[in-house]
């Protein structure tokens, strides 16, 4: 018995036009679905709401839901604005590149290129304040994976003794940003 794949990542929206408009205007992706109900399928709860769908690519479906009825969304105030996010892989550098002068180009402010060592990213905000990273291969990706790959455990056991950051990896740091002029 294994998990197949993510069938879809639900998120809420503050309104789900605008929301959809946004993903196909910046980020490319089609709309799919939407579904709209008064009562809560899994809770039986009254309470109205929109659920739109969205192809993230290879079958990955991006989900949000308008809830109307509801105190304005907020976030988790105990955890960093960078932790929770959404990460969306493009095909290579190239790639990104153009992604982050459409959406400069569309007055949206984009952190990065971040160099990860094993991949790229740059960073942005999508109309409800969720934090967005679109990530590209680092051309080095595979041996870099495979040093990752043989201290994972070794890493993960230290950090649950210490909850201090294990050195194992440190070679991924000493480069922590590319610069911003290679458009």
């Amino acid at each position: 018995m294994k998990i197949e794949k993510i069938h879809h990542v639900a998120y809420r929206c503050k309104d789900a036009r605008e929301t959809v408009e946004w993903y196909v205007e910046n980020l490319k992706m089609d709309f799919v679905l939407a579904i709209a109900e008064d009562q809560v399928p899994s809770t039986k709860e009254p309470d109205p709401y929109m659920h739109v769908f969205l192809d993230a690519g290879n079958g990955n479906v991006l989900a949000f839901f308008e809830l109307p009825t509801k105190p304005e969304m907020g976030r988790d105030k105990n955890t960093p604005g960078w932790v929770q996010h959404i990460a969306f892989k493009v095909k290579d550098r190239k790639t990104l590149l153009e992604y982050k002068n459409h959406l400069e180009n569309n007055g949206i402010n984009v952190l990065g290129v971040v160099d990860h060592s094993i991949f790229h990213s740059i960073y942005f905000f999508d109309p409800n304040g969720h934090r967005l990273e679109l990530a590209c291969p680092d051309e080095e990706e595979k041996p870099k994976l495979k040093m990752l790959d043989d201290v994972k455990w070794a890493m993960l056991e230290e950090w649950s003794q210490t909850k201090q950051a294990p050195k194992h990896a440190a070679w991924m740091h000493e480069k922590a940003f590319d610069s911003d002029d290679e458009n």
